[in-house]
């Protein structure tokens, strides 16, 4: 409640903190007063909420997966058990897992063939990882531009008032100017925190991103190893 009568205090809307108002009614008031362009305001906003919780149930899934496999598999390959670790990455769907399969499976096509392996498929794993971001950044930069697109439509709303009455007064124009001021906020109050989730994300899949570098460079070096004693 006092949330939002501060936000209304700072537009400026009048009867918005009425006390008789309900949280409800206030909101049902402000969704009635935005306009038409409540409609693509709304889908950005549903849109947005849809692709945060699924990418952090995700992201989150993935990762956990993630650790466990690393895990495991660094433990057999310094048992030097390769067989079981190429069968543990074969039969785990995760990111990780189809990496250092990648790379197992050329285990005795040389180093080099195992390090492209895992390059390739690692371009593949992270662009599975960015689905999904494209629509967050894209949503980020389109909620503000159609804040700003209904503030212009509030403002040739004003304007005509003033136009059709021939006399310049604040009844007038203070539904145009309430329409402007409302989609402006709206598509702010969307950006934001869309922003802020597609900027998380992005740190995630980075940092998941480089554990699973260090652990196929771990691998290789392994690999090498075994390799090497073998030849010796």
């Amino acid at each position: 409640m006092l949330a939002t009568r501060l936000y209304g205090a700072l537009l400026q809307i009048p009867g918005l903190d009425a006390p008789d108002a309900t949280f409800g009614e206030q909101l049902r008031q402000l969704w009635g007063d935005t306009g038409f362009m409540r409609w693509p305001l709304a889908f950005c906003l549903i849109l947005g909420i849809i692709v945060i919780i699924w990418k952090f149930i995700d992201l989150t899934t993935k990762s956990g997966r993630t650790r466990k496999i690393l895990k495991e598999v660094d433990e057999l390959l310094t048992q030097r058990r390769i067989r079981e670790a190429l069968e543990l990455t074969r039969d785990t769907n995760a990111p990780a897992a189809k990496i250092l399969y990648a790379g197992l499976e050329r285990y005795e096509e040389g180093a080099d063939r195992v390090m492209k392996a895992i390059e390739n498929q690692g371009l593949i794993e992270m662009s599975k990882l960015e689905k999904g971001l494209v629509v967050l950044a894209t949503l980020t930069n389109i909620a503000p531009l159609l804040g700003f697109l209904g503030t212009v439509i509030g403002m040739i709303i004003a304007f005509q008032s003033i136009e059709a009455a021939g006399e310049v007064e604040a009844t007038l124009v203070a539904g145009g100017i309430k329409v402007a001021l409302l989609t402006t906020a709206a598509g702010l109050m969307i950006a934001i925190p869309v922003s802020i989730g597609h900027n998380y994300f992005v740190a995630r899949i980075d940092s998941l991103v480089v554990d699973m570098e260090e652990s196929a460079q771990k691998m290789v070096d392994t690999l090498h190893a075994i390799e090497a004693g073998r030849a010796g």
